[in-house]
C-alpha cells in the first residue's frame, strides 16, 4: 500500500490550518482601528485630566493617521475614478474640524468610520474562510483500487472511471456510482435528508458524505473540482460577492448628498470671499457649514437605532451580524423554510405501527422489532427502541444478531427469527408503499419469514413550528414557503400539520439556490432559513439568511446574515418585528436630523451662525436621536406578533 506524505496533499488540507491562525488582529484593518481608538482614548484622558493641550493635540493628530489613512486613500482612488467616497468627505470633515479647533470631534469621527471597516473586513474575511473550509468535508485521501491491489492517492487527484473503496465509516471522496457493495450513507449534508439512505449497486453517492456500516466500491463520475460539494463553496461565494452590494438606505443617497455638499461648501467660501469678505471668515463659514451640515449626524441617527436592535436581539437569542442586516430583515416581505433540522428536529421518531397478521399486536411487534434493533447503531433502530422505552416495554434477550448493509437486521428473538428490513430488501413491500405515499419513512417487519407489520417512521416536529408559520404569515402578510431536499411525500405532511401551502422538495443545494431567485422574481425581498451546509447557498441568494442553531456547520453560521443561536423558531418573526420598529425609529431620526441640519444651514447661509452654537446644535440633534435610538434598548421592545 501506498504512502501519502504531507507534501502530496492537496491545497485545501493546509487551508484549514491557516483558518486557526488567521486571528481577528492579523486583518490589518482591525490593527488600524484598535490602534486608532487606543490613541483618541489615550488623547480624551489627557484632556479631561487637564493635561498640556500639545500632548493631546498631538495624539489626536496620530488617531486622525492610524485611523484616516486607509479611508482617505481610497476615497482618493475613488476620486482618480470620478466617483466620491463618503469617507474620504469625513476625513476632510474631521481635518475641517481641527482646523477650527474641534479635533476631538474629527478624531471622533475617524474612529467610527475607521471600526466600521474594520468590522466589514472581518466579516469578509470569515465568509471567506468558511466557504475554504466547506472543502475539508471531502477526505484528503482516497483509496484507488489498481490491477496491483490498493494505493492511497490525493482524493483531489481522482479522474473520472478511477474505482475507489470506501470502507465502513469513512467520508466518501467523490461523486460517483456504486458498482459493488451496500451500506447505507449519511448524506444530510447535500441533501438534508434526515435519515441515512440505503445504497446498492448503480446508486449515485456525493463526495463528503459519510458511509456506513457496509464496504463500497464506487466508480467515479466527476473530478473534485466538479463535485457537488465543490459546486456549493463556488455558489456561496458567488451569492455572497452579489449580496455584499447592498448598503444601508442612508448610505444610498450619499453620493448625491456627498457632491451636493462639497459644492456648497466650496460655493460659501469662494462667493464672500469675490464679495469681499476677508478669507479667515469666508474660511470659518465655509468650515461650520462643512459642520452642520456633515452627514456624520444623519449616520448616527441611522446607527444607534439599529446597534440597540442588534444588542436586544442579542439578549433573545438572535446573532444579527450587521446594521444593514437588521434593517434588510425589516424589509422582509416573504420567509422560505427548510425542513430537516428547521422545521423539524432532525431525529426520526416512530410515527404509526400497521399490523397486518392477526395474531400480532402493537405491542408485541414493537418489542420483537426494539430487541432486534436494541444492539444496531443505525438512526432507524434507536427511533424504535426510544418508542418501545417510552411505552415501557421490557426487551427480551437477543441472539444471533446481524446488520446487513443497506438491507436491515436480522435477529433471533424469544426464538423467532425476525428481519427489519428496507423495503427494497422485503419481499412484500406492497403495504409499505403506502406508508411512504403517506410521507414516512418504512421498515418491514417479517417473523419466521412471515410479513407481519409495517412500521411508519417521521422527523420530529418542532413544537413551535405552526406557531410560527402562522406569526410569520401574520408579519409579512404572506405564507412561507417549504423549500427542502427531501422527498415530495414527507415535505407535504410536514407542510400540511404547520399550514404551510407551497413545497418545493427534492432539491439539491443548486436546485435551493434556484428556487429561492424564483421566489425573488416577483419583486419578493425573501428570508431564507435554514440549518445544513446544503443549506448555505440559498441562505447566501437570498436577501436575508438566517441559520438555525448556533452548533450548526460553519459554512451555513458564516454564510447566514443572522443566527438563532437555540432552537426558538418563534425568535424569527420577533427579530422581523423589531427590525420594522427599528426601521420606523430610523425613519423619525432622519426626520429629526434633517430638521436640525436645515436649520443650521439656512442660518448659516442667510445670517451669522457662531461656530460653538452651530458645533452645539450639530451635536445636539446627534444626541437626541442617539437617545430615541436607544429605546429599542428596552425589553418592551422585543415581541413576537400575535399569530
Amino acid at each position: 500500500m501506498a504512502t501519502v506524505t504531507q507534501a502530496d496533499r492537496p491545497a485545501a488540507a493546509g487551508v484549514a490550518v491557516n483558518r486557526l491562525r488567521r486571528g481577528w488582529f492579523n486583518l490589518p484593518e482591525m490593527r488600524w482601528a484598535a490602534a486608532a481608538l487606543a490613541i483618541f482614548l489615550v488623547g480624551l484622558l489627557v484632556q479631561l485630566t487637564g493635561g498640556p493641550a500639545w500632548v493631546w493635540w498631538v495624539l489626536y493628530l496620530a488617531c486622525y493617521v492610524t485611523g484616516g489613512w486607509e479611508p482617505a486613500l481610497a476615497g482618493l482612488q475613488a476620486l482618480r475614478e470620478k466617483t466620491l467616497d463618503v469617507d474620504l468627505l469625513m476625513v476632510v470633515a474631521a481635518i475641517g474640524a481641527a482646523s477650527i479647533g474641534q479635533v476631538t470631534d474629527g478624531a471622533l469621527l475617524i474612529v467610527i468610520f475607521a471600526t466600521s471597516g474594520a468590522l466589514e473586513a472581518l466579516a469578509t474575511a470569515r465568509t471567506e474562510d468558511s466557504v475554504r473550509g466547506l472543502l475539508d468535508l471531502a477526505p484528503d485521501t482516497a483509496t484507488r483500487l489498481t490491477g496491483g491491489g490498493e494505493q492511497v492517492v490525493p482524493a483531489a487527484e481522482l479522474e473520472i472511471g478511477d474505482v475507489v473503496l470506501v470502507r465502513p465509516g469513512e467520508r466518501i471522496s467523490a461523486d460517483a456510482t456504486v458498482i459493488d457493495g451496500a451500506s447505507e450513507v449519511d448524506q444530510a449534508t447535500i441533501t438534508g435528508e434526515p435519515l441515512p439512505v440505503d445504497k446498492v449497486v448503480g446508486d449515485a453517492v456525493f463526495a463528503g458524505t459519510l458511509n456506513g456500516t457496509g464496504a463500497l466500491r464506487i466508480r467515479v463520475d466527476r473530478r473534485a473540482a466538479d463535485s457537488v460539494v465543490a459546486r456549493i463553496a463556488a455558489l456561496v461565494e458567488e451569492a455572497s460577492q452579489t449580496k455584499a452590494r447592498t448598503q444601508l438606505f442612508i448610505e444610498k443617497v450619499e453620493q448625491r448628498y456627498s457632491i451636493g455638499m462639497v459644492t456648497v461648501t466650496l460655493a460659501v467660501f469662494v462667493i464672500p470671499l469675490l464679495a469681499g469678505e476677508s478669507v479667515r471668515e469666508a474660511l470659518l463659514r465655509a468650515m461650520t457649514f462643512m459642520i452642520v451640515a456633515s452627514p456624520c449626524a444623519v449616520v448616527l441617527a441611522t446607527m444607534p437605532p439599529l446597534l440597540a436592535a442588534i444588542a436586544n436581539a442579542g439578549r433573545h437569542g438572535v446573532l444579527v451580524k450587521s446594521a444593514v442586516v437588521m434593517e434588510q430583515l425589516g424589509a422582509t416581505t416573504r420567509v422560505a423554510f427548510d425542513k430537516t433540522g428547521t422545521l423539524t428536529r432532525g431525529t426520526p421518531v416512530l410515527a404509526q405501527i400497521h399490523v397486518l397478521a392477526g395474531d400480532f399486536t402493537e405491542e408485541r411487534v414493537l418489542t420483537l422489532v426494539a430487541a432486534a434493533e436494541h444492539p444496531s447503531e443505525h438512526p432507524v433502530g434507536a427511533a424504535i427502541v426510544r418508542a418501545a422505552q417510552a411505552r415501557g416495554l421490557a426487551l427480551p434477550r437477543v441472539a444471533d444478531f446481524v446488520a446487513e448493509p443497506g438491507r436491515g437486521v436480522r435477529a433471533t428473538v424469544d426464538g423467532l427469527a425476525i428481519s427489519v428490513t428496507s423495503p427494497a430488501a422485503a419481499a412484500d413491500s406492497t403495504a409499505a408503499a403506502a406508508v411512504e405515499q403517506g410521507g414516512h419513512t418504512a421498515v418491514v417487519v417479517a417473523v419466521e419469514g412471515r410479513t407481519v407489520a409495517v412500521l411508519g417512521l417521521t422527523d420530529q416536529l418542532r413544537l413551535d413550528a405552526a406557531s410560527t408559520v402562522s406569526a410569520v404569515t401574520a408579519a409579512t402578510g404572506r405564507q412561507p414557503v417549504l423549500i427542502t431536499g427531501d422527498n415530495y411525500s414527507a415535505a407535504r405532511q410536514l407542510a400540511d400539520a404547520v399550514g404551510i401551502a407551497e413545497v418545493r422538495a427534492g432539491l439539491l443545494p443548486h436546485d435551493k439556490v434556484d428556487a429561492v431567485r424564483d421566489l425573488q422574481a416577483d419583486g419578493s425581498r425573501l428570508a431564507m432559513v435554514g440549518d445544513g451546509i446544503n443549506d448555505a447557498p440559498a441562505l447566501a441568494a437570498a436577501n436575508v439568511g438566517i441559520a438555525i442553531g448556533g452548533a450548526g456547520a460553519d459554512l451555513t453560521l458564516q454564510t447566514a446574515d443572522a443566527v438563532v443561536i437555540g432552537d426558538e423558531l418563534r425568535a424569527i418573526p420577533a427579530v422581523i418585528a423589531l427590525s420594522r420598529r427599528a426601521r420606523r425609529v430610523v425613519m423619525a431620526n432622519l426626520a429629526i436630523a434633517a430638521t436640525f441640519i436645515a436649520v443650521l444651514v439656512v442660518w448659516d447661509l442667510v445670517g451669522i451662525l457662531p461656530l460653538p452654537l452651530g458645533v452645539a446644535g450639530h451635536e445636539g440633534s446627534t444626541i437626541i436621536v442617539g437617545l430615541n435610538g436607544l429605546r429599542l434598548l428596552r425589553r418592551g421592545a422585543w415581541g413576537v406578533p400575535a399569530s
